[in-house]
Parts: structure tokens; sequence; C-alpha cells
């Protein structure tokens, strides 16, 4: 006869645990503070990066050689600011999410909004800094040096921004992952073997 009897305790689902989460033992609410908290971690050092390029291209505009420029440095010029400006504005949204929704139940909404923030606003850096590298080598050395060194910087930061993770990425799953295995017996989709009941009398 199939088995009826009713599972133990410990082997119910948790319900507000998943199978991913069992290795760290984490709820989705713990999950989402530890992902929120990484991710404040990554816009650091990002914003980091641009302001420093945000104040060089503030302080640019006002040095003795800018007036000397032609229009096509001048439109890199442009380009590569509000490019910095918009980037910053991507960095520093999680932030102001963040503020708005305190206390609203919504950090896994939150979390998701910021993940995606974060990637734009480094999709939008890259052709800033690259931007920037023009302007600064068109004007020392020329412009068929700029746009090389401009295609360069590109190279440099799609292979270390796109590239590099997702070979990071397959290595880590090629090499396995540290969540303990499951049993053979929950492999297999059977359950645990338990102790046999009582015989009838």
């Amino acid at each position: 006869m199939p088995d009826t009897r009713t599972p133990m305790a410990d082997e119910r689902p948790h319900p507000a645990r998943d199978e991913r989460f069992e290795a760290r033992n984490e709820t989705h609410l713990e999950r989402a503070d530890r992902n929120f908290a990484e991710l404040l971690q990554e816009l650091r050092v990002t914003q980091t990066g641009v302001q420093i390029l945000f104040a060089f291209l503030l302080t640019l505009a006002f040095t003795p050689r800018f007036p000397d420029l032609d229009s096509v440095q001048r439109a890199t010029y442009v380009t590569t600011l509000l490019l910095a400006v918009l980037a910053a504005a991507l960095f520093t949204a999680p932030a102001a999410l963040h503020r708005s929704l305190f206390q609203q139940s919504a950090k896994p909404a939150i979390v998701r909004v910021s993940s995606r923030l974060a990637g734009v606003g480094l999709a939008v850096l890259m052709p800033a800094f690259a931007g920037s590298v023009l302007l600064v080598v068109d004007v020392t050395l020329g412009r068929a040096a700029g746009v090389a060194a401009c295609a360069g910087t590109l190279l440099v930061c799609l292979f270390l921004w796109g590239l590099l993770p997702k070979l990071v990425g397959r290595s880590g799953r090629d090499g396995g992952s540290s969540t303990p295995s499951p049993s053979p017996a929950r492999a297999r989709g059977e359950s645990p073997v338990r102790a046999p009941a009582d015989p009838l009398p």
C-alpha cells in the first residue's frame, strides 16, 4: 500500500525558504538585504570613478586651451560630460529609490530595479571613459591617435565589464557550487528512508 503517513516536521518545506538559500539558511527578505548591501558596495566603487571623471571634465572647460578646441573636440567634450552626468544619476538612483520606499516592504523590488540601474550606469560610463580619452589624446597627439586610444579603451572596458564576468561565471558553474548536493534518494525523487513501523499485533 502507498505510504500515506504525514511527513515529519523537519521534512516539510520551510514557507520562507527556497532550495537555493539552504546553503546560507536565509529567507527571501534576508537575501534581499544582503544583495542590497553588496550592491551598495559596488556603487561606492563606481561612484568614485564617476566623480573623478566629472570633476576632470568640469575643470577642463576653464583651462586656457579650451577655447582653442575645434568643433569635433567640443562635441566630444559635451557628449562625454552629459554621459558622465547620466551615469552619476543612474548610480545614485538606488539611494533615492530606497529613501522613497523606506519601510514599505519593497526591498526585493528595490534590489531588482537597483541592479538594473547599476547595469545601465556601467553601460553609460563605458563611452564616457572612452570619450574623455578621445578628447585628451586628440588634443595632445592628434585625431588618429585619439580614435585609436578611444577604441582601445572601449575594448578594455568591454572585456573587463562584459566578457570577464561571463567567463568567471562559466568557470564557477563548471567547477561546481558550494551548495551541498542532495542525497541520492532525494536526487531520484524518492522519499527519505524511514525506520519501519511496528507490525500490527
